[in-house]
């Protein structure tokens, strides 16, 4: 079995038990109130295995599926089968902790304010997939990837700089990605000339991860 769909299993029964059972989200969730006061901070790593709606675990479920298939076998690829599943399961669960500590900071004094969900660590995969093959096509958007990772990380920035009000973590979609691109320089430093070197060869450039 794959690392990936180890934890979309194990995110996946987790999550839906919380639907049914509260007190597991409340136990669980990303609260900076619990975490500076009590020293909770199991939960900036916890959080990102419960979800508040069964919409917003099908979504991060698919997005992990459909992309940490394709990371992860590149990631065994470059680092052997053994490291590069330790690599990817690095690269998941650091991404959960650091897309919550912006959110820990900032709210760690409000006792209202909570977070649930493994948004910062898909978005990190999706922008490593947007590395590899820049001009593989999304469907949706129908846009490059390329196009489609500029544009998720500006909509990020201007929505968590408005204090957009819609349900969504944009800090965390926002850290989460750019630790995605920050993790997987600092691993492999050469995928950066990787990524440039197909980024000039334009849309007739040959898929690479199955774009």
């Amino acid at each position: 079995m794959s690392i990936t769909l180890a934890l979309l299993i194990i995110t996946g029964l987790i999550s839906y038990r919380g639907l049914s059972d509260r007190k597991i989200v409340e136990a669980l969730k990303h609260h900076p109130y619990s975490e500076h006061k009590n020293k909770e901070y199991y939960r900036l790593l916890s959080s990102g295995f419960v979800h508040g709606s069964m919409q917003h675990l099908l979504i991060n479920g698919f997005v992990l599926y459909m992309f940490g298939t394709h990371i992860e076998s590149f990631f065994k690829t470059i680092f052997g089968d053994v490291l590069g599943v330790g690599m990817f399961l690095l690269l998941y669960l650091t991404s959960i902790i650091i897309s919550d500590l912006p959110t820990h900071f900032k709210y760690k004094d409000n006792y209202n304010y909570a977070a649930v969900g493994a948004s910062g660590a898909t978005s990190a995969i999706v922008l490593i997939y947007c590395m590899l093959d820049p001009w593989a096509w999304f469907l949706y958007p129908p846009a490059p990837a390329i196009v489609v990772g500029l544009g998720y990380i500006g909509y990020s920035i201007w929505a968590d700089k408005s204090n957009k009000r819609d349900g969504i973590g944009h800090s965390a979609h926002l850290y989460g990605a750019v630790y995605g691109i920050i993790f997987i320089a600092i691993s492999k430093i050469e995928v950066l000339g990787y990524f440039f070197a197909r980024l000039m060869e334009g849309p007739s450039a040959p898929p690479f991860l199955g774009g």
